[in-house]
């Protein structure tokens, strides 16, 4: 399955157990609807958010062992035996459509603490539900997993600058622009300057230091499912890498992971110990 989308989903990878992969699938095509109905296309915000609702409604229907609607059946089939299965929590799979309706009509964030109720909500329950199928309840693991997804969401932003900003869409938090001496407006305008490079330079070394907080919890967990999120965390810190090579200059090149990182990846994820989870950019 392939991760174009939704960057944040750890999809049912061959490090997964395939145990686990029909219910990663699941809830990865829940997750993934959900946000192109949120995000993909010309529809009218109305009309986007009638159909989150309507999805909503198809949720609680699979949720009481109820049908779900024709236009979602499949996505509906595939979660209801594992939402029944894992007993799954409800509010975590609302959290993500919540999050969904919020990108239709909120595009710029005041400060930190409503960017990180976002994040709470848009990126955490993917953790949660995943450590929630592989009998993770550790309150240590789930912090660490909120860490985790935080740091990822973050990246994803500070990496799509040049997606997000002509779409109108603000993620760095209007309290950190006035911080910086940068003016909101000129980044939605997709302006470089020295100034705007330092505040994405902060920006970046806040999601590094989340990631390092909850990059324990790959000793957490067991066997395969340890070393695919390994793999996830490194993938994290490398897009940081690249963002710093860019001289933080994302408002002008979008940095991506390329198949020559692979062999970087894998040594780094093998260095991982519980003693020695610093990072180095090389």
């Amino acid at each position: 399955m392939s991760v174009e989308h939704y960057e944040n989903f750890p999809v049912a990878s061959w490090l997964c157990p395939p145990v686990f992969r029909p219910a990663v699938a699941a809830l990865y095509g829940y997750a993934r609807t959900a946000d192109d109905l949120a995000d993909e296309g010309d529809a009218p915000a109305q009309t986007r958010l009638a159909d989150l609702a309507a999805y909503r409604q198809d949720l609680h229907a699979i949720a009481q062992h109820q049908p779900p609607s024709l236009r979602w059946a499949p996505v509906f089939n595939a979660l209801a035996p594992v939402l029944h299965r894992y007993h799954l929590p409800l509010n975590l799979l609302e959290d993500l459509l919540s999050a969904f309706a919020q990108d239709v009509h909120v595009h710029h964030y005041a400060d930190r603490a409503q960017l990180l109720d976002y994040c709470r909500r848009s990126a955490n329950p993917v953790g949660r539900l995943l450590l929630h199928i592989w009998g993770v309840e550790d309150p240590q693991a789930l912090r660490e997993s909120d860490a985790i997804c935080t740091a990822l969401q973050l990246i994803n932003f500070w990496q799509d600058c040049t997606i997000d900003l002509p779409r109108g869409r603000l993620y760095i938090p209007k309290s950190d622009c006035l911080a910086a001496g940068v003016d909101p407006e000129a980044l939605l305008a997709g302006q470089d300057s020295p100034a705007a490079r330092r505040l994405i330079a902060t920006e970046v070394a806040w999601a590094r230091d989340l990631m390092m907080a909850g990059a324990p919890l790959v000793h957490r967990l067991p066997g395969r499912l340890g070393w695919e999120l390994r793999l996830v965390v490194q993938g994290g810190l490398r897009i940081l890498d690249r963002i710093r090579a860019l001289d933080h200059g994302t408002l002008r090149t979008r940095p991506t992971i390329q198949a020559v990182d692979a062999p970087r990846l894998l040594w780094r994820a093998l260095r991982m110990r519980p003693d020695n989870l610093s990072h180095r950019p090389s």
